[in-house]
């Protein structure tokens, strides 16, 4: 079943964070809204306010996405001055957290945390953000032995560039083409799911000969858009490359890395943007992602879309051709 139809058009949709919980598909995507402002490299045509949670029975092409309505505004947020881009959710008892990213009254990106009695919300915020926390695009993953650990950051709009020193920089030296890239940030999170148990750490992605990649390797560094998965043990790191517009994967054998490169999971899509999740339900495995198919190409009016994964024999993941279905 390869469905690539956008889950909703009654508002545009982008970066879908899928998630089961009892046997149901949730997925939490950012919310787009449609203006006529200009792209730039800082994003500010991504003027999202809210959050709304999509969710479906099941994955038949057939099925109805139901749109749960508003959970969590940025109105409801002491901190907040604008931008909530990127969600994710993790459950944790019979409690939900949503974990968002947005920009302080300083105009500096912060994560925060939300808490919800069901998984399509509504979702109260935590009245500050998370201790520590910088850049956007926070993923969680609830391991198999109780921990849960949350990746995010991103480069340009997200201001990943500008904590290289452990501080926040305005205006960082350009990082040079020879120079290790940049990567995600991963901590342990509290046993209370508010804050991290530790100062977030930068990953290393390596090369196949076990050498960092470099920051000008713009086919295979680091971007935006982490998600972690298990599959047979071991851990997938995937990513966006931003400027070629890959989605990527890395494998290792712990959570906090280092991870080794290990190829590409999609080929570009319509839009400048690539944001995924992948689950795994009845026994297969899918992967979320948006384009900008509802728009014809405005990058910040995204649908979010899902299609099948396939794993090769010895652990590496099949490509996927967003398109290729339109050449059959």
């Amino acid at each position: 079943m390869k469905q690539r139809t956008p889950l909703v058009s009654h508002i545009f949709t982008a970066d879908p964070s899928a998630h089961v919980f009892d046997d149901k598909i949730y997925v939490y995507p950012s919310h787009d809204l449609a203006h006529d402002g200009e792209d730039n490299d800082d994003g500010d045509e991504y003027q999202m306010e809210d959050y709304h949670i999509l969710s479906m029975d099941n994955l038949d092409e057939e099925t109805p996405c139901v749109d749960n309505g508003e959970a969590l505004h940025m109105k409801d947020i002491p901190w907040v001055s604008k931008q909530m881009w990127a969600p994710d959710v993790a459950k944790k008892g019979d409690k939900y957290y949503l974990y968002y990213p947005a920009r302080d009254k300083d105009g500096i990106f912060r994560l925060g945390v939300a808490v919800g009695d069901k998984p399509e919300g509504p979702f109260k915020a935590e009245a500050d953000y998370m201790k520590g926390s910088m850049s956007i695009d926070p993923a969680v993953l609830a391991d198999d032995d109780g921990k849960y650990y949350c990746y995010n950051g991103g480069l340009w709009g997200g201001q990943l560039e500008k904590w290289q020193t452990g501080e926040y920089v305005e205006n960082p030296a350009e990082i040079p083409a020879d120079a290790d890239s940049l990567g995600p940030f991963v901590a342990e999170l509290t046993d209370d799911m508010l804050q991290f148990k530790e100062t977030p750490k930068m990953i290393k992605i390596l090369d196949e000969n076990g050498e960092p990649i470099k920051a000008g390797d713009e086919d295979r560094r680091y971007f935006e858009g982490p998600w972690m998965h298990k599959y047979n043990g071991l851990y997938y790191l995937s990513y966006s490359t931003g400027t070629t517009h890959y989605l990527c994967y890395a494998t290792g054998t712990d959570p906090m890395g280092p991870f080794t490169y290990r190829g590409r999971l999609m080929e570009p899509v319509l839009g400048w943007t690539t944001h995924h999740s992948i689950i795994e339900y009845h026994g297969k495995w899918y992967l979320f992602y948006h384009d900008c198919e509802l728009s014809n190409g405005i990058n910040h009016r995204r649908n979010v879309k899902f299609t099948e994964i396939e794993y090769n024999e010895d652990g590496t993941m099949k490509t996927i051709f967003p398109y290729d279905h339109l050449d059959k």
